[in-house]
């Protein structure tokens, strides 16, 4: 059985959230309370609808109110960049922003998270971090016994996801991208950034001629019931992928896998990405070692239970 929380909330109860534009779909509330819950941190995660018009005054709120951190999804990634304070490497180096630390200023000027102070902090300021793409090339390994390294790959979408996406499976060595996005231009500003930083990639923005190891929808392509495929099968079939992984993981199939799944591929949805990118950013806010184990159980729950 998964952890749960055995004190109420009171006046001394710290809390993370996540923003997003939609947010009814996500499953991080049920894997992060899970998790906090296993720390017997007295914390709770919440989700909040946020407008991306309004995200530098959502993030400066959850500052003032003494948030521990924050998790950003769609589309807030990108917006984030230019909204914190400082940025770590992680985000520095995939563009992106999907984690936020809270920290505070020590007598000695040191700068840690909030949660280290047993009374809040006078000065505080908001880092920034990517626990993304590091999670993507996991959950393709555990999922899919995806190895990267010369491997040729279709990515659909050029987006915060996609891009993050492309930019990771390029540094651990793929031999070929191919980039397909709605906007050309998008997905041709991405291109040129890997032909910049990982000389040895062909990429290409449209259609491979030819099979690819692996299929990646980064799109939002399959949140709604009623979204169209976010593959053209004139110019690409599904029969030419080895194998397919989708970043959506509710619902946990989507039209996109389903497809993938009767031409032969081997599939995966997001829930391994979700999982690692979610234990990364708690790790990160409380310092202490995530408890995969008891977050997976609580997401797989979360998520199939719903089906």
């Amino acid at each position: 059985m998964a952890a749960s929380f055995t004190a109420p909330i009171d006046a001394s109860t710290r809390y993370c959230a996540v923003f997003g534009h939609p947010i009814r779909h996500s499953a991080s509330p049920a894997l992060q309370n899970a998790g906090i819950a296993a720390l017997g941190l007295n914390w709770r995660y919440i989700a909040f609808e946020v407008d991306p018009e309004r995200l530098r005054d959502a993030i400066f709120g959850a500052k003032v109110m003494g948030f521990v951190g924050l998790n950003l999804t769609v589309p807030h990634k990108l917006l984030a960049m230019d909204m914190v304070d400082a940025l770590d490497e992680s985000a520095r180096s995939w563009g992106a922003v999907n984690t936020i630390r809270f920290e505070g200023c020590d007598p000695f000027g040191t700068w840690k998270s909030v949660s280290e102070f047993s009374v809040a902090p006078h000065e505080v300021r908001t880092h920034g971090f990517n626990t993304d793409a590091d999670a993507i090339i996991q959950a393709l390994r555990e999922d899919l016994g995806f190895e990267p390294e010369r491997k040729r790959v279709l990515v659909l979408g050029a987006g915060g996801a996609g891009r993050v996406a492309a930019l990771r499976l390029a540094a651990a060595g793929v031999s070929e991208l191919s980039l397909v996005n709605r906007t050309l231009i998008r997905a041709e500003v991405v291109a040129e950034e890997i032909r910049e930083r990982f000389g040895h990639v062909a990429v290409q923005t449209k259609y491979p001629s030819d099979k690819v190891d692996l299929l990646l929808n980064a799109t939002s392509l399959g949140l709604q019931p009623d979204d169209p495929l976010p593959l053209d099968e004139t110019r690409f079939q599904f029969r030419h992928a080895d194998m397919a992984y989708d970043m959506i993981y509710r619902p946990a199939e989507t039209l996109f896998l389903r497809g993938a799944k009767a031409a032969g591929c081997r599939v995966a949805n997001g829930i391994g990405m979700l999982l690692f990118q979610g234990a990364k950013a708690l790790e990160l806010w409380t310092g202490k070692k995530a408890p995969i184990s008891i977050m997976r159980e609580a997401l797989v729950r979360e998520v199939y239970g719903a089906q």
